[in-house]
């Protein structure tokens, strides 16, 4: 490599080759995305949406409603020309209509985003609870190692420790905490504050509780906290014959509450279930083509609400060229998923996050 560059090669800029394929009209700029998501793709079914947007499927699907708007402007445009006439009432209906099956189109889609973010990007997933109660044994469980250290002393998790593993078709990203108490010291009092802030940015919350004891002061402040998010209550040591927790007396604090034992793997199935239904299940196989790209959605729902504007003036009776400017901005932020209208400096962003060279 050196030697190479020595005799005058340079690197490639990340996604370089990319870029020139989308500048070259080899591919259009969703198809050049499509590249970096399969290479960057987690799972099966994120590498099977990433094949899809590479076969050119998102183009395909705007194009019934880009083409539509373009009718509509074009009849629009034309009626400019014959300013002393207003458009026949009929003629306004018709537009009226295409204009809300364009925009359900382009809804529809944009609906889709909440399923095609979490199989991309996945979720964040943080285990809570007072100190041993089980949550370490619970997170080596759905781990499948013995990632974090386990004894019987209570406070033994002073740091958190994350691990990425596929639950389902589900990146997850999860998260061991230390246990939440009045801390015994400044180490453990760091531990608590870090616990708190992963709590805070993680997207669910699984509280672990003991089964085989009472609830203590510490356990209901916990649960009464995790109630403001989303979470799933976890009663361990299911395994015990002196469990005494029941999911009703739980009820008061969370309607999704799981028996798990760390031990035999009792109960792991329903956790993991638990765990991934506020999310939606994605079948890659008959979920159909997702948004996967906050820049789509983004674009989508900015062309959604244009339209949505437009078919409001034009049904108010407001002049064409009003109704046009909402037309022309819905046509250029669908322009700008493909990269038809999108600007050098968006593209140079979009390619920023290539591998080099690819």
């Amino acid at each position: 490599m050196d030697l190479a560059q020595q005799l005058g090669a340079r690197l490639a800029h990340p996604g370089e080759f990319t870029l020139r394929a989308c500048k070259n009209s080899k591919m259009n700029l969703t198809q050049a995305e499509a590249v970096r998501d399969l290479i960057d793709a987690q799972t099966d079914a994120a590498a099977s949406q990433a094949l899809r947007q590479l076969s050119g499927e998102l183009s395909a699907t705007l194009q019934p409603a880009k083409h539509k708007l373009i009718k509509t402007i074009v009849r629009l445009e034309s009626a400019l020309e014959f300013v002393e006439d207003d458009l026949p009432q009929v003629e306004t209906k018709q537009i009226s209509g295409e204009l809300v099956e364009a925009t359900n189109m382009i809804a529809a889609l944009a609906a889709t985003f909440a399923s095609g973010r979490v199989l991309r990007d996945g979720i964040k997933v943080t285990l809570v609870g007072r100190p041993n109660v089980g949550k370490s044994s619970v997170f080596n469980r759905l781990v499948g190692i013995d990632r974090a250290i386990v004894t019987e002393i209570p406070g033994t998790t002073r740091d958190t420790i994350t691990e990425s593993i596929i639950l389902g078709a589900i990146p997850v990203s999860l998260t061991d905490t230390a246990g939440i108490r009045e801390a015994e010291g400044r180490i453990e009092e760091l531990g608590v504050e870090r616990t708190h802030r992963a709590a805070a940015d993680s997207d669910l919350l699984l509280v672990v509780v003991d089964g085989s004891r009472e609830l203590t002061t510490e356990d209901v402040g916990i649960l009464e906290e995790a109630a403001k998010a989303k979470h799933v209550v976890a009663i361990n040591k299911s395994d015990l014959p002196n469990s005494v927790r029941s999911e009703e007396s739980l009820s008061e604090f969370s309607s999704v509450v799981v028996h798990v034992s760390a031990v035999t793997g009792e109960g792991l199935d329903e956790l993991t279930a638990a765990i991934l239904e506020p999310f939606g299940t994605v079948d890659s196989e008959t979920a159909g083509l997702l948004i996967t790209d906050s820049r789509h959605y983004d674009l989508l729902r900015r062309a959604q609400s244009s339209l949505e504007s437009s078919r409001e003036l034009l049904d108010s009776g407001a002049s064409e060229e009003l109704v046009l400017v909402g037309l022309h901005n819905a046509l250029r932020f669908l322009g700008e998923i493909t990269g038809e209208t999108t600007p050098d400096d968006i593209l140079g962003e979009i390619f920023s996050t290539f591998c080099i060279g690819k």
